[in-house]
Order: structure tokens, then C-alpha cells, then sequence
């Protein structure tokens, strides 16, 4: 078999997907995939003897007893097992990485309706590790509820140095540059408009095979993300499964002085290795990292009058204790179709119980044409009001309604349940708007009880 060799990788030359090389197609499925051939064990999970003198591992990422549909696991095929890869941990600096409910009492800052401009990039080497900085905490992660929203602002790649989660997993939206993950389970590619998402206990580095890269990061400290359940909706539409992508194995077999990074209960941990812990020359179970282009969901949306709660664009959804109810949801504004007759399309006034973290990855939000540009975020946070801002707002009531079509824009949010806390990094940040609440400030009083509109 032609084994490949890239930067240290070693990967089998074959397409195991016919529609993205490199990768499995599909949701939530039992994977297997091998770096060499003969490398999974047949019929049996741990044998006495490995071919090629691998260890097999097992990678748990619920409990043992979660029933059938929920239980994730994955066995590992490794050069060494990961526990050769963990020395003496030390704690070091978490730099500006939060987790809740560190940030309750860090700022002082008043409720209300928050906005920023795209952080700029630090003029100083920043990694994933030392290039995340937090914007909201919410819940708490030791009782594994809640989130945490961050902005990753890296221009630096990893090189020597790898790291891990066990607080949570990652959901990551590409915003400037494209993002390369190495993780134990293969490589993952991804360029603004996709995701990635890496489960809770992945090892991984980042590289930056396009210089300096921002992108949006969702930490959820609970229950995996899934599809949502789609209803009356059917089989069809929103986030297909075959549309979501697993690598296949690759591996590193490279024997250099290495740092594994952890974070673990809101601290960050370092302890130093002599090679790589991406060392997985196969692996087979459904606990795997994944990716999904977000310019391949269908969005299902009103085609007479009136228009859905936003839930209708959900990509995924983290599940909560309560049956039915989200932990977190993940949800997009892609390019769609605008028809609804009668209709003040943008989205309504709203105040709600989901605190509603939003970013934009590129092209113009409808509800907020002025002050609100790629890169950028927005925090409406629970029972606050808000909505479309005057211009939209006049725009939308006095336009003719014909079909439109929304191109070039895709905006997100990360809802929670929960109240989003603000950091002190993010209410000290020169990028936070101070006149935001000022885009509701020209609404107008238009009431008439004289005043009927026509039918």
C-alpha cells in the first residue's frame, strides 16, 4: 500500500468518500479506518497481540450506562497509549480563557444590548491554546450545563504542542483564513462558511496554512451536539447527514520533544513529552471530530405569510436533562429566498429566554445593514429586548414585496438557556460598540387610533 507522508503524517492514498476525499460521509455513524493496512483488529476489540505492535485504547465520551443512542465511543489503535503521552501536569497560565462560572463577577459591566467590532488580531504569537479569548461564559461546567462563547484570533501554527479539552467540546465557525486540525483521529480542513467539531477529550494542534486566522468558538459543556429532531419537517432538509464529514486515520510518528496542553475544571495544564500524541494508526467507533460545509444546508422557511422562530435554522442542538429542550443550539442565516406576502420579513421584536450570542462570517445581516460586519458579535441576552434596528426597520415596512433572495450572507448564533456572562476581557475591550443601543434610537411612534391599514 502507497503510505503518504505529510509534515510527519502518514495517511493511506485512497478516497474513502466519493464526494470529499479524506474523509467518511455522514452523521453520528460507527466508523472504522485504518492508516495501514491490517492495522484494525477483526471481529474484536482488544486482542493479545496488535498487528504492528499498536496498543488499543478505548476513548469514552459518555458514561458506560447512557443508552444505545447517546452512548459514544471509539477504540484507538496507537503507537503508544495516551497515557505514555502525560508526564507531570503543571499548571500554567490560562491567559484570557474563561470558564463558568469564572466570568460571573468579572465585570462590572451593566445588563443591556451588547455589540463588538471584529477583534483585531494581538501583535504577539498566539496558538489555540494562547489565542482564545472568551467572550460569555454561561451555566457551569463542572455540572456539565451550558457554554461558553469565544473568539480564536491565532497566527501562529503548533508545532511541537497539542492539546485537549475534558471540559467540554468545540464547535468552531471559520471567519478570516482557513484553519488545519490535527487530531488523533485524522486531519480536518476547513475555510470560512464550515465548522468543525472536536469532542470533549480530542488531543489536536492547530495549523494556519493561510497565516493569521479568526474564527468563532463554541464551548458546550453538555450533552454532544446532534441533529436536531426535524418533526413535521420529515426526513429532508436543514443539515442532511451525508453532508457531515469524519477524516479517515492519518498519524504522527514523531519522536521530538513535545508539550500537551489540558484544559481541566477552568485551569490550563501543561506537561512535557518526547513525541507526538497524535500516534492513532486506526481507529473505529461513532465518538470521532467532524466537519460540515454550512453552504449545504437547506433552509425550510415560510412561503405565504409570516415566518418561523428562528429554531427553524438550527444546525445542530446540544440536549439538556429536559426532554425536548436545548442545552445549546447552533443556528444559521444563510442565503435564502425572502416571499412571505404581507409580511414584515426581517425578524421580529423579540425578548426570550435563550440568550442569544451572534456573529457574522461574512455578507450583511438583514436586521442590522449598519454597525454589525464580518468578524464581528452581538450578545442579547435573556429578556432583553431587541430586533431590527430603524433603517431596517423602515426598509422592511415600506419595501415592495417581491421575491428576494439573501446571497452572500451568513450570520449565527449560539443560543443558551442560560444567562451569558460577560468576561472582563470583552467588557474592557476597545472593540465593545458604546453607542449600540443607539441603532433603536430613530424608531418613530406611529401610532394612530384613527389609522387602519388596508386589507
Amino acid at each position: 500500500m502507497n503510505v503518504q507522508s505529510v509534515s510527519g503524517f502518514h495517511s493511506p492514498d485512497r478516497r474513502r468518500s466519493a464526494i470529499l476525499p479524506g474523509y467518511m460521509s455522514g452523521f453520528g455513524n460507527s466508523f472504522e479506518t485504518e492508516a495501514l493496512e491490517g492495522a484494525l483488529p477483526i471481529g474484536r476489540n482488544s486482542p493479545q497481540k496488535i498487528n504492528y505492535g499498536l496498543y488499543a485504547e478505548q476513548l469514552s465520551g459518555s458514561p458506560f450506562t447512557a443508552p444505545q443512542a447517546t452512548n459514544q465511543r471509539t477504540w484507538l489503535y496507537r503507537i503508544r497509549p495516551s497515557v505514555k503521552h502525560s508526564g507531570r501536569f503543571v499548571k500554567v497560565d490560562k491567559a484570557l480563557m474563561r470558564t463558568a462560572p469564572a466570568a460571573k463577577d468579572e465585570s462590572d459591566l451593566p445588563i443591556g444590548q451588547l455589540r463588538w467590532d471584529p477583534m483585531p488580531f494581538p501583535t504577539h504569537d498566539t496558538t489555540f491554546v494562547t489565542g482564545l479569548f472568551t467572550i460569555t461564559t454561561a451555566g457551569d461546567s463542572d455540572t456539565q450545563v451550558g457554554m461558553a462563547a469565544h473568539v480564536l484570533l491565532a497566527t501562529r501554527s503548533m508545532d511541537n504542542a497539542y492539546f485537549f479539552n475534558a471540559d467540554g467540546e468545540y464547535l468552531i465557525v471559520a471567519q478570516e483564513n482557513s484553519l488545519r486540525f490535527r487530531t488523533e483521529f485524522g486531519i480536518i480542513d476547513i475555510e470560512p462558511g464550515e465548522i468543525a467539531v472536536i469532542p470533549r477529550g480530542v488531543i489536536f494542534k492547530l495549523e494556519l496554512p493561510a497565516g493569521p486566522a479568526r474564527a468563532y468558538v463554541c464551548e458546550n459543556y453538555g450533552g454532544a451536539f446532534t441533529l436536531p429532531d426535524r418533526g413535521p419537517i420529515g426526513a429532508n432538509c436543514l443539515a442532511n447527514p451525508r453532508d457531515f464529514h469524519t477524516p479517515v486515520a492519518a498519524y504522527e510518528d514523531k519522536e521530538e520533544p513535545s508539550s500537551l496542553f489540558a484544559k481541566w475544571g477552568g485551569e490550563l495544564y501543561r506537561t512535557e513529552i518526547g513525541q507526538s500524541p497524535l500516534d492513532v494508526v486506526a481507529w473505529h467507533g461513532n465518538y470521532a471530530p467532524y466537519k460540515y460545509d454550512l453552504r449545504h444546508f437547506s433552509p425550510v422557511n415560510a412561503v405565504l405569510f409570516d415566518h418561523p422562530d428562528p429554531s427553524i435554522f438550527t444546525v445542530l442542538t446540544a440536549p439538556s436533562e429536559t426532554p425536548g429542550t436545548a442545552n445549546v443550539d447552533f443556528v444559521i442565516f444563510p442565503e435564502r429566498w425572502a416571499v412571505a406576502e404581507n409580511t414584515f420579513r426581517p425578524p421580529w421584536y423579540h425578548r426570550n429566554l435563550m440568550s442569544e450570542f451572534m456573529g457574522l462570517v461574512y455578507g450583511v445581516y438583514d436586521a442590522k445593514p449598519e454597525g454589525f460586519v464580518p468578524g464581528g458579535m452581538s450578545l442579547h441576552n435573556q429578556m432583553l429586548p431587541h430586533g431590527p434596528d430603524a433603517m431596517a426597520f423602515e426598509h422592511a415596512s415600506n419595501v415592495e414585496l417581491k421575491p428576494v433572495k439573501l446571497e452572500g450572507t451568513l450570520a449565527f448564533m449560539f443560543e443558551t438557556r442560560f444567562p451569558q456572562r460577560v468576561t472582563k476581557f470583552a467588557a474592557e475591550s476597545a472593540a465593545l460598540q458604546k453607542d449600540y443601543i443607539a441603532c433603536w434610537r430613530d424608531l418613530k411612534k406611529h401610532f394612530d387610533p384613527n389609522r387602519r391599514e388596508p386589507k
